[in-house]
């Protein structure tokens, strides 16, 4: 009888204790509609620059690379890498929060976090960035710091925290989060994004994210790990920048190398004819297909495309993001960067862990549009046979190096064939797409430059 009373008496404690701790909470409840007015907890912390107790520093946006991830121009003489020499930019990774991937293979709402981020930062009036402790402190892959990132909205007196703006905006999940100086107002920030069902917690599609059966991802993802992608469906987005034969050439421009990505796309000549109707140069595009190895040009490019006039958004369909007529990149290029050496870092979204990697720029770049200037014509060649008779193989040189400039069949606005004899000896500016070119008779190939008309050759 004694343990039913104490257990009666326990549970009545326990209610009580439940009640009582509903008064307490930040979030008011309105009693008429059961819902609550959130807390502004990004504005609810406050920057002490005048704190001895952390680092402080005022920045600009150099690059913005995704939701946790910006890189900002700064000049302190103690912010310094692992090798203790003073940076000039910080490449920050921002405390207590992890947003979805949209740099790599692409993650739900991660393309939301991006986007909220970069506007968050494009119109601030000022921005601090925030050490955790005494000191500028490197993540786990030596490459980046950790802080805290304040910013002035254009108009305001105040600044607010983005990293829990993003956590309260249900944008990302914990990372550390109570484990820092503002750890308890993250634990709030998270907790009200839960009970809001914001995004992350929402349980609901990403209207801006892939759903189908193909591995959604960028450009650059796909081109730095293109071996292992063989033989599946893919999904990315690209503007066109030229057609070829039964196909087009994409291409996406990544933030954080600042390289351009391409990729050749072919959808042959009996492909739904309303697709072709809209892919077209300047037109950007959700290209689902599949990555296939072309055996005779010892290259990758993605095939097997459909097209849903009906339905654009059937995830086996590739969509029309927009019409406004993007131009091609046409990155200007001089052949020393044509041959130069690239290193590319990339982490592991699960274990955190940094691979570098070395590439020519061409190799990095190939599928992608660029241009050159003052490249002296040394010697052509012209097809006399097959598919390509007619087209021509310019050898240019400049400052000691030597490129291709491989043409398809060229004609004039008269509609007659440009001849080779009307570059030999000359000087030419070129723009194109970066190619791969196999040699019949050696084991190895070389890149040059794809050229699609005779308006793309400027003659000096």
């Amino acid at each position: 009888m004694k343990k039913q009373i104490l257990s009666l008496l326990l549970l009545v404690g326990v209610v009580l204790s439940a009640f009582g701790g509903c008064g307490k909470s930040d979030n008011k409840k309105n009693s008429s509609d059961n819902s609550f007015t959130p807390v502004d907890y990004a504005a609810a912390v406050t920057l002490d620059l005048n704190s001895t107790e952390t680092k402080k520093e005022t920045a600009t946006v150099k690059t913005y690379i995704d939701g946790d991830t910006t890189h900002f121009n700064v000049s302190s003489d103690e912010i310094k890498n692992s090798e203790g020499e003073i940076l000039d930019v910080l490449k920050a990774r921002y405390l207590a929060i992890n947003t979805p991937e949209s740099t790599g293979k692409i993650e739900e709402w991660g393309k939301n976090a991006s986007n909220f981020t970069k506007e968050k930062l494009k119109t601030a009036s000022s921005i601090v960035l925030e050490t955790d402790g005494a000191n500028w402190e490197l993540d786990s892959t030596g490459g980046r710091h950790l802080v805290w990132v304040w910013y002035k909205p254009e108009g305001s007196t105040s600044y607010r925290n983005l990293n829990i703006e993003i956590l309260q905006n249900g944008l990302a999940i914990a990372s550390n989060s109570e484990g820092n100086r503002y750890g308890e107002i993250c634990g709030k920030a998270i907790e009200q994004a839960r009970q809001q069902k914001l995004h992350v917690y929402s349980g609901e599609k990403d209207p801006d994210f892939y759903y189908g059966d193909a591995q959604p991802m960028t450009l650059k993802e796909l081109r730095l790990n293109i071996d292992q992608y063989n033989g599946q469906k893919v999904a990315f987005e690209g503007v066109i920048t030229y057609l070829d034969d039964g196909g087009a050439y994409v291409e996406s421009f990544d933030e954080e190398t600042s390289v351009w990505f391409g990729m050749y796309v072919y959808y042959g000549f009996s492909v739904n004819p309303f697709l072709q109707e809209v892919f077209i140069p300047g037109n950007r595009f959700r290209i689902v297909g599949t990555v296939s190895y072309w055996e005779a040009g010892d290259s990758y490019q993605v095939s097997g495309l459909e097209y849903n006039m009906r339905n654009p958004d059937d995830p086996n369909s590739c969509k029309l993001l927009d019409e406004e007529k993007h131009d091609a990149a046409n990155v200007e290029t001089t052949l020393d960067t044509f041959y130069s050496k690239v290193e590319v870092s990339t982490e592991d979204a699960e274990t955190g862990d940094v691979t570098t990697t070395e590439h020519t720029y061409a190799a990095l770049a190939v599928g992608s549009s660029i241009s050159m200037k003052n490249l002296k014509v040394v010697e052509t060649y012209t097809t006399q046979s097959g598919d390509s008779k007619g087209a021509i193989s310019i050898t240019c040189e400049y400052g000691g190096k030597t490129i291709v400039v491989r043409t398809i069949v060229l004609k004039d606005t008269d509609g007659k064939v440009v001849t080779a004899d009307r570059f030999v000896g000359k000087t030419i500016d070129v723009t194109g797409i970066i190619d791969y070119f196999k040699l019949e008779y050696h084991e190895t190939g070389s890149h040059q430059i794809k050229v699609f008309n005779i308006s793309s050759i400027t003659i000096r």
